[in-house]
């Protein structure tokens, strides 16, 4: 008799959702999932078909009323006998009561709308090696910002930062996004204050810049190009949400183009951020 269980993920099972997601072609971070595991511990779920991983997602809870739906992989050798299915209502079940967001890929789209979700915007990628133009330097640029380590400054400061593109605090998620080995993190300073942030991680395919904040075209210009310096090749990917046209514009000048695309879906009212400064989200798995 087969037997179908669904437990939490183990330290192999998280390297496992990392091939799965790459075999799917979301191009995931190198490291991610160790910046994912301090986020919620027990936010990601595995469905084993007689002891056999078989399917996955992540069900990740922020703070005390949202939720980040992600990595919703079930294997090709199990798609249409209902696996998935089961899977995904646990981790429904385990965000209950809160406002729950997720990226779905274009042919997901109509099942999520029928367990509830309705699009906000999508979010494009943009990949390509960046052309000359902006800010690069280290100094002050024109604008009178400076771009600098994001590991220099106060964590209290970032965090702060961060929590206006955010629907909840992510405190230990951000620690350990921004000081994982491999990684770039930089913030540009105008005047003692925050205005942009980026932080480059290694990836299978195209080194990803997520988050991508600023409060100008030309700070996220800078920020890119200077981030595009700790590439081996120059090529990097952003997931640029359409509802700034500031950002989809910019990547586009910057000679990057689409690759990909999901649209950004929650259970309820697309919660309130700085989404004019939002040039790209941090990761499609965990928002």
């Amino acid at each position: 008799m087969t037997v179908f269980e669904i437990t939490g993920a183990s330290v192999a099972d998280m390297e496992l959702i990392r091939t799965w997601a790459d075999e799917e072609g979301w191009n995931p971070g190198d490291s991610d999932r160790f910046a994912f595991a301090v986020a919620d511990p027990a936010g990601f779920l595995v469905g084993r078909l007689d002891g056999e991983p078989v399917a996955c997602v992540s069900a990740v809870r922020y703070g005390s009323g949202f939720g980040f739906i992600g990595f919703y992989i079930a294997h090709p050798a199990v798609r249409g006998q209902g696996y998935a299915i089961r899977l995904w209502q646990a981790a429904m079940e385990r965000l209950e009561g809160r406002l729950v967001g997720l990226d779905g890929v274009v042919d997901q789209q109509d099942n999520y709308r029928k367990s509830g979700f309705r699009p906000a915007w999508n979010n494009v990628r943009y990949e390509g090696v960046p052309r000359a133009g902006g800010t690069g330097s280290s100094g002050a640029g024109a604008g009178g910002f400076e771009v600098v380590d994001a590991a220099s400054l106060p964590f209290g400061l970032l965090a702060a930062y961060d929590r206006r593109f955010f629907p909840e605090s992510r405190h230990a998620f951000l620690s350990a996004w921004i000081a994982l080995p491999g990684r770039t993190a930089l913030a540009a300073v105008r005047g003692g204050r925050i205005e942009g942030l980026g932080v480059i991680r290694p990836c299978s395919g195209a080194s990803r810049i997520g988050p991508l904040y600023a409060s100008t075209p030309d700070i996220a210009a800078a920020l890119v190009h200077r981030l595009a310096e700790h590439t081996p090749d120059g090529v990097v990917a952003v997931d640029a949400p359409d509802a700034n046209p500031a950002a989809t514009a910019l990547l586009a000048a910057l000679g990057l183009t689409p690759s990909f695309e999901a649209a950004r879906m929650y259970t309820g009212p697309a919660p309130e951020v700085a989404l004019a400064e939002l040039y790209g989200v941090t990761s499609l798995e965990l928002g």
